[in-house]
């Protein structure tokens, strides 16, 4: 029952990868943290399970909105490369900022996230197009503040870099299909350093490499992959305006029961 559970969970943050360049793991984390409650595995352990479970899962995710969106040519590689630079440093770090926080406190911290993310989605908040794309140093700044705050919270990056480049006046379908790109280091470093920190943890279930439970990663990986192309089709095509609504309002929930 549990691996159904993650095939559908990676058939969802496939899409979501896709369509908003978020990389699914806003979801996959809170769905894994209740999983694996229900699972009866440790509370001291179990959300640091679900961040790096989630951004092992994002490896998969990104490679096929990668494909297509590059199929596109909506990619902007020079942007990548330079925030990637940052994005391998700040993982880490974040990683170890994650380990350092109990699993409870580390929970509300999520669900903080997941309302600010869904107040962005819901009121369509969007930065305006003020300055131009930075320089080298700049990029390798922003990669490496991304990819901080997403191995905390573990996700791809996609709700912090997508409104990083629209305000350096990146086009929208460029800002998604860079910000998917970007998401493939930050799950890599960040895959890695929870995979690392929790090897020999003695509160880990069986079929786990680290801070990775591996069947939910199988189970996620399956669908994600398939459905992240489709992701990157629709949003090239329709008008996610109720879409966001619809995800807001399930951020929201989800916020909430993190937090109560």
């Amino acid at each position: 029952m549990e691996f159904l559970l993650y095939l559908a969970l990676g058939a969802c943050a496939g899409v979501l990868a896709g369509l908003f360049g978020v990389g699914g793991g806003i979801i996959i984390v809170p769905v894994l943290v209740f999983s694996f409650t229900l699972q009866g595995f440790d509370a001291s352990i179990l959300t640091h399970l679900a961040v790096g479970t989630s951004l092992a899962t994002i490896i998969f995710t990104s490679i096929n909105a990668i494909r297509e969106h590059h199929r596109r040519g909506a990619v902007r590689w020079p942007i990548f490369a330079w925030m990637t630079v940052g994005i391998l440093i700040g993982a880490g770090f974040g990683a170890l900022t994650a380990e350092a926080i109990s699993g409870p406190n580390l929970q509300k911290i999520i669900g903080v996230f997941a309302l600010i993310i869904a107040a962005q989605f819901a009121l369509e908040v969007k930065p305006k197009a003020s300055r131009t794309v930075p320089g080298k140093v700049g990029l390798t700044v922003a990669g490496s503040v991304i990819g901080w705050a997403s191995a905390i919270f573990g996700i791809g990056g996609g709700s912090l870099t997508v409104p990083f480049l629209t305000w350096r006046s990146v086009p929208m379908q460029q800002a998604v299909a860079t910000s998917s790109a970007c998401g493939l280091p930050i799950a890599l470093a960040s895959a890695l350093s929870f995979m690392i920190l929790g090897w020999h943890d003695p509160l880990l279930p069986a079929h786990s490499l680290g801070f990775i439970y591996l069947p939910a990663l199988l189970g996620i990986a399956l669908t994600s992959m398939v459905f992240a192309r489709l992701g990157a089709r629709l949003a090239h095509s329709l008008s996610p305006r109720l879409l966001k609504r619809l995800f807001a309002a399930l951020l929201f929930c989800v916020g909430l029961s993190f937090l109560l």
